[in-house]
Order: structure tokens, then C-alpha cells, then sequence
């Protein structure tokens, strides 16, 4: 017999049974890091020497596993999340993918030998005891991990090395003095805080432009997309191959300029060669609309969101593992170095810490970079990637401080801002046509409307710009505190 009331009482148990898991998530995944952090313990205990300084390095190890698994949460989201946000990949497919091409990068291309002073910040030289070096250096990191913690926890998108740059400088100048901070290279840094996303945005708005002009506004979309998808996609492949070589392998490979141009440029052809018989034959039996382009741009951005992993997982991993380095170093040797080698249960450490961080807390900052900032296609997202890894490669050559994830936030940004533009401007020729026949119809309001529409979350916007602003003097202020609290307990 069916019972009406029993049926309600059991939908409330169901609504009460999903609430109870909903709210017992967060702690899963914070009693997951914890355990991490366990692991990360016990295995430093075993792997590191023996000496007066074992317990500093146990310490040193757990906060740099706290750290990747802070990079894993906030940074990875801008390699992934156009992709996520355009549906070209599940969230689950992101995970994957970004976790094994990010400890491949890691493990792989990480290096054995890395500049621990944070780009040249300070001199270790400055330090008068390695014992002050050591201290500094453990609050720097444990300044900028809590700093990139709260970044996350504010959906604000921010770059671990200016937060590690600013963790260095904070202690430094509490250990030392001012005397010891590289004021030169601190105003490159600062510099990057403009010139980074305004570079992403701008080429990013400039890819989707070319993309509008040349086979979304055409008549025949599907005869445009025959003839520039296939460049398009080549671009992509011979830019990547580039970036890899420049930024992917840079600790294990550093050719020459003119090699690096040749693989990109040779990458290129034979990627035109392979793909342009593949796109037109996909585009065959088409509908003439823009739901069916976006099929023949997934591809594309799957590797994309594959090859920006495994760089930033070369790369960023010594924000973690480099203070950690020059710490374990400083430890065992009894002397301070500006470049160590890093010992391979180190780097395991910074790239465990990251792909741990990611699948943990990632989807939080990835739904944010790929949803919530602007709305996202295959094309949108193609322009994000294809602009990060060009802007990266220009600052390069031209000796210019950038941050990935300024570049990659920015280029989101510059999407949505440019079709804010492109929409109003077709909405006001369309509307200046009406007129010209005589017939207005409302059509003043119309324009005036789709001028005032927002394709871009302001709020976004203005939290993540601050968050960037203050992440150096915040993660500054953090450490120098930390650093004057140890001194002042273990009396150096």
C-alpha cells in the first residue's frame, strides 16, 4: 500500500542524508591532507641525515608539503580551467589529466639544481650565521603557503611565486635589513604585475577577433573553418613545442633561440600536413552554425591543457621544493649556497604535494578561471591557451618577469571584455542599418542595452585584481612576522 506521508518523511531523510554529506566533504578532504602532511613527515624522518639540525628539516619538509599541495589547489586551475569551462573536459578529465602531466613536468624536466633564493632576491651571502638563513628561509615558505591558502579559500586565482618572491623578502629584511633585498629585481617583479595579464588579454582578444572575422561571421562558416581551423591548430602545436622546449625542459635542455624557433617552426608544418586532411574531412556533413566548430577545436585544447600541466609542474615546483632545498642544504652542510642540488626525495615531495593539492581542492579555483569569471566555448578557450603560451614565450625573449597565472587569468579576462565590446559594436552598426530604412521600433533602447550588458563578473574582477596587488606585501608582512616570532623564541 502506498503511503503518502511515509514517501515525504522519506524524501526529508534523502535531503537530510545528501546535506549531512555535503557538509562532511570539507572535512574529508582537509582530514586527506592531513594525511599527506603525515606521510610527507615520516618520510623526511627516514630520508633525512642525522645531526643538530634533523628536527628543522622534518619541519622544513612538512611545510613544503603544505605548500604544493597550496599550489596544486590555487595555480593548476589556470592551465585547465578554459578547457573545463568550454566543456571540452569533465571536470574528472581535468583532474587526471593535470595530475600526471604535472608530476610527469616534476619529476621529469624539474632539475636537479635550482636558484633557492627566489629569482635572485637576496644574497645568502648577507646572512652573518646559516642558522639565521635557515630560520629565514622556513618562515619565508611557511608565510607564502598561508598566503596562497587564504588566496584559495577567497576564489582569488594569484601566482606562488611572486608569493614565495614576497615570503623572502619579508624575512630578509627582518633578518638582515633592507640592504639585503635586490630593489632592481623587485621592481621587475612589480612590473610584471601589468605587464602579464594586459599581455595575455590582448593577444587572447586578438586570436578570438581573428576567429570572428574569418569563420563565425562568415556566410559559410564550415568553408572557413576548412580553411583556418587547420592553421589555427598547427599554430598551436608549433607554439607548444616551443614553450615545452623553453619552459618544459629548460633544467635539463637550453638550446640555442634559433633551434627553438626551427622546432617550432618545423612542428608547425608537419602538424598543418597531419591535421588538414583530418579537419576537412570532420567538417564534412557540417551544419553551417557555430555548434557544430566546436567540435574541431577539443582536441586541440585536451593537449594544451596537457602541456601547460607538465610545464608549470617543471617550473612551479621549485616554489615549493626551493626554499625547502636551500634549507636541507644549509642543514646538512653547515653553509649557505645560492644554488643546491635537490635531493630526489625533495622534489617527490613538492610534486606528490601538487597533484594531491589539485584533485583535493582544485575544482574550486578551476570553476572559477573556466565559469564563473566569463562564459566559455572551444573557441574562447583556444585563444586562452594559445595566448599563455605565447605571452610566456615573448616575456621570455624579451627578458620580461611574467607570471602564468597572471597571463592565464588575464587572457580570460581579455575574452570576455573584447565580446562585451564586439557585442555592443554589432548591436549599434545592425541598429545604425534599421535606421537608415526608416523604421525604429525601439531600436535606441536595444543599442543602449546591449551596450550596458556585462559579459564579465566586475566582482571577479576587482577581488582577483586586489588579491594580486597585496599578494608580495602580504606574503611579506607574513613571513617577516614569522621570522620575528622564531627569533625571538630561539634567541639568534
Amino acid at each position: 500500500m502506498y503511503k503518502e506521508t511515509l514517501s515525504k518523511d522519506l524524501a526529508k531523510f534523502d535531503r537530510i542524508g545528501a546535506a549531512m554529506l555535503e557538509q562532511a566533504r570539507p572535512v574529508t578532504k582537509l582530514g586527506l591532507a592531513l594525511l599527506f602532511l603525515l606521510i610527507v613527515w615520516v618520510g623526511v624522518t627516514i630520508a633525512s641525515a642525522g645531526g643538530e639540525q634533523r628536527t628543522v628539516v622534518i619541519v622544513a619538509g612538512i611545510i613544503g608539503g603544505y605548500m604544493a599541495l597550496n599550489i596544486g589547489a590555487n595555480d593548476v586551475a589556470n592551465n585547465v580551467g578554459a578547457a573545463v569551462g568550454s566543456r571540452a573536459l569533465t571536470m574528472l578529465g581535468a583532474l587526471i589529466i593535470a595530475s600526471i602531466f604535472e608530476t610527469m613536468g616534476a619529476i621529469v624536466a624539474g632539475g636537479d639544481v635550482v636558484k633557492t633564493i627566489a629569482k635572485g632576491i637576496i644574497a645568502p651571502s648577507d646572512f652573518p650565521s646559516s642558522d639565521m638563513f635557515i630560520w629565514s628561509m622556513l618562515s619565508a615558505l611557511l608565510a607564502a603557503a598561508l598566503w596562497v591558502n587564504i588566496a584559495t579559500m577567497l576564489n582569488a586565482p594569484v601566482s606562488t611565486t611572486h608569493s614565495i618572491v614576497g615570503g623572502v623578502v619579508g624575512a630578509g629584511i627582518v633578518a638582515v635589513g633592507f640592504s639585503v633585498i635586490n630593489w632592481p629585481k623587485m621592481g621587475m617583479i612589480a612590473a610584471s604585475w601589468v605587464i602579464s595579464p594586459v599581455l595575455g588579454g590582448v593577444i587572447a582578444a586578438a586570436f578570438l577577433a581573428f576567429i570572428k572575422a574569418n569563420i563565425i561571421y562568415r556566410d559559410d562558416k564550415i568553408a572557413g573553418a576548412k580553411r583556418w581551423v587547420p592553421v589555427l591548430v598547427a599554430l598551436m602545436a608549433g607554439v607548444f613545442s616551443a614553450y615545452l622546449v623553453m619552459k618544459g625542459l629548460k633544467r635539463i635542455w637550453q638550446p640555442d633561440a634559433w633551434v627553438i624557433a626551427a622546432i617550432g617552426v618545423a612542428v608547425f608544418a608537419a602538424a598543418y600536413v597531419i591535421v588538414n586532411p583530418l579537419i576537412r574531412k570532420q567538417a564534412q556533413g557540417m551544419e553551417n552554425r557555430n555548434k557544430s566548430l566546436r567540435s574541431l577545436f577539443t582536441i586541440p585544447l585536451i593537449c594544451s591543457a596537457a602541456l601547460l600541466s607538465f610545464a608549470h609542474g617543471s617550473n612551479d615546483v621549485a616554489n615549493a621544493v626551493g626554499p625547502l632545498a636551500a634549507i636541507v642544504g644549509a642543514a646538512e652542510s653547515g653553509q649557505v649556497a645560492a644554488i643546491v642540488e635537490i635531493p630526489a626525495w625533495v622534489m617527490f615531495i613538492g610534486a606528490a604535494g601538487i597533484s594531491a593539492g589539485l584533485l583535493l581542492f582544485g575544482p574550486k579555483l578551476i570553476r572559477m578561471v573556466g565559469q564563473q569569471i566569463t562564459r566559455m566555448n572551444p573557441m574562447r578557450a583556444y585563444c586562452v591557451a594559445l595566448s599563455a603560451a605565447i605571452t610566456v614565450i615573448i616575456a621570455s625573449a624579451l627578458g620580461l618577469p611574467v607570471s602564468s597565472t597572471h597571463i592565464a587569468v588575464g587572457a580570460v579576462f581579455g575574452v570576455g571584455f573584447y565580446r562585451e565590446w564586439h557585442t555592443a559594436r554589432r548591436t549599434h552598426i545592425n541598429h545604425g542599418r534599421f535606421d537608415g530604412a526608416g523604421e525604429k521600433n525601439g531600436g535606441e533602447d536595444q543599442t543602449a542595452r546591449a551596450q550596458r550588458r556585462k559579459l564579465v563578473r566586475r566582482a571577479h574582477l576587482a577581488t582577483i585584481a586586489a588579491a594580486w596587488v597585496i599578494t608580495v606585501p602580504a606574503s611579506a608582512a607574513l613571513a617577516g612576522t614569522i621570522f620575528w616570532i622564531l627569533q625571538t623564541i630561539q634567541g639568534f
